[in-house]
C-alpha cells in the first residue's frame, strides 16, 4: 500500500478527517475528533512505510510476539519527548515488512473501530446519524 492508498483507505471512513495536530510530518486520521492512526510522513519519504494504530491491548502483545513489523508505541528514533502515543494501547506497524496490504487494512479497521467503541453514548448516537 502506498501513502496514498493508505490515506483514501482512512479518509473515506464515516466521520473520518485529517489533521496534522503535533507538527508538520505527523498525518493524523481522526474519527469525531479521536485519533485512530497516526502517520509519520517524513518516514514514508525515507521508504519507511510506518503507521501508528490504536489495538485492544491484549491482542496488541500477540501481534508484537508475532510480527517483526509490529511494535509498541511510537517512539522509533524520534527525540526522547516525541512520545505521542501509549505503548499499551497504540503500536507501530510497518508496512510490508511482514505486514501485508490486507493485514494493514485489517489493522487500520480494528484501530477505528475501537475508538468507535470507545465513544459516550452522545457521541455514538451523532456517528449513527452522520
Amino acid at each position: 500500500m502506498n501513502i496514498e492508498q493508505l490515506r483514501e483507505y482512512c479518509i473515506t471512513k464515516k466521520g473520518t478527517t485529517e489533521e496534522f495536530p503535533f507538527d508538520n510530518d505527523t498525518l493524523v486520521f481522526k474519527v469525531m475528533g479521536k485519533m485512530f492512526i497516526l502517520v509519520p510522513l517524513d518516514r514514508w519519504e525515507r521508504a519507511q512505510e510506518l503507521c501508528v494504530l490504536k489495538f485492544d491491548p491484549e491482542w496488541a502483545l500477540e501481534l508484537r510476539d508475532s510480527y517483526d513489523g509490529i511494535i509498541g508505541g511510537f517512539q522509533m528514533g524520534r527525540s526522547p519527548d516525541a512520545k505521542y502515543v501509549n505503548a499499551k494501547h497504540w503500536n507501530t506497524v510497518e508496512n510490508h515488512k511482514d505486514v501485508s496490504d490486507a493485514f494493514l487494512r485489517e489493522l487500520i479497521d480494528h484501530s477505528y473501530n475501537l475508538v468507535i467503541k470507545g465513544f459516550t453514548k452522545k457521541m455514538k448516537e451523532e456517528f449513527k446519524n452522520l
